[in-house]
């Protein structure tokens, strides 16, 4: 019962059921102060946004040196083709299926919020684009460089923001989102919109069912092997996941059940599964880009344009790589080209960071369970190897 009152879901649940009851009852002045608390913590988590890119984009690239081979380099090929590839089939699901679940923007009729008391600004360090770029520049020198201070500085920059994470971003989200709704309680968001959030979770979490089926099937063409081999291993990985939300968490236990399959071999199963539990996250980016279009519909009265979607998915399955390992890790990772390349302010962000948090745990249980039909191209491409390595020997 401790870890359930101290878990972050309970926390978001709770913030979130206070921020719409605050909401209702508020007057304008407890409006001024929410508005304000609202400013200064969003400043300060968008602060954050290029030191996290930095942290952990570079240190990525960084370290990946040792493991510089054609299978790393496939490796993060398909896990970028599978992470985008889920992405667009929620687009897809997205432009077809949102129209109809009767969302209406509600920008119109919202009641006026009250000014802030006094404003705070804190600007970025350097833009989002800026850190993404340099963050990339800096993981590759250091590869190419093999400087081994380097590579530590960025392992304990990488730390030290991880601290920044736990010990700032994360406690204050429950205040922020708490105070975002409260906003959009005041303001009549909320009222109409509830029954949508609960269809659209649904829609995610069988679509992500449609996207492990299709990994599983392309992976068993490929490797002319049967998935069911593989998957039927995976249920504990999966429920581990759900009760975790955690892919670091869930790691051993996934070990275990890949090694249970007969058809994927060790030396790649210890190599591939680590490695795709950090880089793999169709799950989590099939969730966040079908979240981002309902966000967009219901907060600004429209869905992002086909161009930006697709510019906001190639960018998204990049900084996914390098996203955090704490719930809502890639929404974190992400809220730079969230704010730059889909035009979310502090409400559409708080809104995407609630609503992706309450079901993170099934797109935790989504990457992890994918990174069996991965491990399976893997164990075929690790096969194909071998067999040429031979014919080239004799």
């Amino acid at each position: 019962m401790k870890k359930l009152f101290s878990s972050t879901i309970f926390k978001l649940i709770i913030s979130v059921i206070i921020g719409i009851l605050l909401g209702f009852v508020a007057n304008e002045d407890f409006m001024n102060f929410v508005v304000t608390v609202k400013y200064i913590l969003g400043q300060l988590i968008f602060f954050m946004v290029p030191l996290i890119i930095l942290g952990f984009v570079s240190y990525s690239i960084a370290k990946m040196k040792d493991n510089a081979s054609k299978m790393l380099s496939l490796a993060l090929v398909i896990a970028y083709l599978s992470s985008i590839g889920a992405a667009f089939f929620a687009m897809v699901s997205g432009y077809t299926l949102i129209p109809h679940l009767s969302i209406e923007p509600v920008k119109e009729t919202l009641r006026q919020l009250p000014e802030l008391i006094f404003r705070l600004d804190i600007p970025p360090v350097v833009s989002v684009m800026t850190a993404l770029v340099l963050a990339i520049m800096i993981g590759l020198a250091t590869v190419w460089t093999k400087s081994e201070v380097f590579e530590n500085l960025l392992d304990n920059f990488q730390k030290m923001v991880l601290l920044l994470i736990n010990r700032i971003l994360i406690p204050i989200l429950p205040f922020f989102i708490a105070a975002n709704f409260c906003a959009l309680s005041y303001e009549g968001a909320i009222t109409k919109q509830l029954p949508v959030f609960l269809s659209v979770m649904v829609i995610v979490i069988i679509s992500q069912f449609v996207w492990l089926s299709f990994l599983y099937a392309l992976a068993g063409a490929i490797s002319k092997k049967n998935p069911w081999q593989v998957l039927k291993y995976y249920g504990p990985a999966y429920l581990t996941a759900v009760g975790t939300m955690s892919s670091a968490a869930t790691l051993a236990v996934a070990l275990k059940c890949a090694k249970k399959s007969p058809v994927l071999k060790d030396d790649v199963i210890d190599f591939a599964v680590p490695l795709f539990s950090n880089i793999h996250l169709c799950g989590s980016i099939l969730t966040e880009v079908f979240f981002v279009m309902t966000v967009s519909l219901m907060l600004y009265g429209s869905l992002p344009s086909l161009t930006v979607m697709i510019l906001f998915i190639i960018l998204l399955g990049i900084f996914a790589i390098g996203a955090p390992g704490v719930p809502g890790g890639t929404v974190i990772a992400s809220l730079g080209i969230v704010i730059s390349v889909l035009g979310f302010d502090e409400a559409g962000t708080a809104l995407l960071l609630t609503i992706f948090a309450l079901q993170d745990s099934f797109g935790t249980a989504c990457n992890i369970t994918g990174d069996g039909a991965l491990t399976l191209i893997m164990t075929k491409a690790s096969s194909h190897r071998s067999t040429k390595q031979k014919s080239i020997n004799s």
